[in-house]
């Protein structure tokens, strides 16, 4: 296995998308990619990781890291590739999540995987529900949103601070944006299909996508078009001292929260063309 990093290349020069490395681990060839965003997550990762082999979800799904730079040991090429991992993709330029996952799917659709699921690194969701997102993807849905909330779904240890702010405030106000009810809006674990993200109405290869941002504008535009969106019912598991393992501070991460939320719903993130 070669396992040397090479500088990455979009074959579309007007999608905005930061500069990365990247590193094929195993043959590709699946219908759809599954993106997992990493910063230095290490057990959790790797667990994470063996969970999905264990599944047989190597088979199903080409499994792509999307790495902000970890130096943990967890993103070690040899490492992942033993657990099932098609690709690491290293993020060089700057921009935080939005960044990474702008990477992840420039990549993806280069690549011409018909859909996109992406899940976590921290090993909070359940991971047996992958399938689910590939059967939603399969019969036409353009945006899959896990839940906690909705009849199968499990959050266990939730922290009251998230869940009052998720159900009070995050999800009341996406819902509102994209005239849609939506149960779990802060979800990272979602399923887009191809077809969403390449329509031209979307044009989520943009630098204004910087820090979260993507997330909430990708929950909304989806029902703003009339496409297909459906939420699948997860779990999603906190530790059991119900703390909240998280790399944003609490203070500028709550005003980016508003700042996105607000911008999200007065439609500052559509594409300025004739299409909107």
């Amino acid at each position: 296995m070669n396992d040397t990093l090479h500088r990455g290349q979009i074959s579309h020069p007007d999608w905005e998308v930061p500069d990365f490395d990247y590193v094929q681990l195993r043959p590709t060839g699946t219908k759809y990619c599954l993106v997992i965003p990493v910063i230095n997550e290490g057990e959790r990762l790797t667990g994470q990781l063996r969970k999905m082999a264990d599944l047989g979800h190597v088979g199903l799904v080409d499994i792509i890291i999307a790495d902000a730079g970890s130096n943990d040991g967890s993103t070690d090429p040899a490492t992942l590739g033993g657990l099932g991992v098609a690709a690491l993709l290293v993020k060089r330029g700057p921009g935080k999540l939005s960044a990474q996952l702008r990477m992840a799917y420039a990549w993806a659709l280069d690549a011409e995987y018909k859909g996109v699921i992406t899940i976590d690194g921290n090993d909070k969701d359940g991971v047996e529900t992958i399938p689910d997102f590939v059967a939603a993807l399969d019969r036409g849905v353009d945006y899959a949103q896990a839940s906690r909330f909705i009849e199968g779904g499990e959050g266990v240890n939730t922290p009251l601070a998230r869940l009052l702010a998720i159900r009070l405030i995050h999800a009341p106000v996406l819902s509102l944006a994209a005239g849609k009810w939506l149960t779990d809006t802060t979800q990272g674990y979602r399923a887009y299909s191809s077809r969403y993200l390449l329509d031209p109405r979307v044009q989520p290869f943009r630098s204004v996508f910087y820090r979260y941002e993507l997330l909430a504008y990708l929950s909304v535009r989806a029902s703003q078009l009339g496409l297909q969106v459906v939420e699948i019912p997860t779990r999603r598991i906190y530790p059991d001292d119900r703390s909240t393992p998280t790399k944003i501070s609490w203070f500028s991460g709550n005003v980016d929260l508003l700042k996105t939320l607000l911008a999200t719903v007065t439609r500052r993130f559509h594409p300025k063309t004739p299409a909107t």
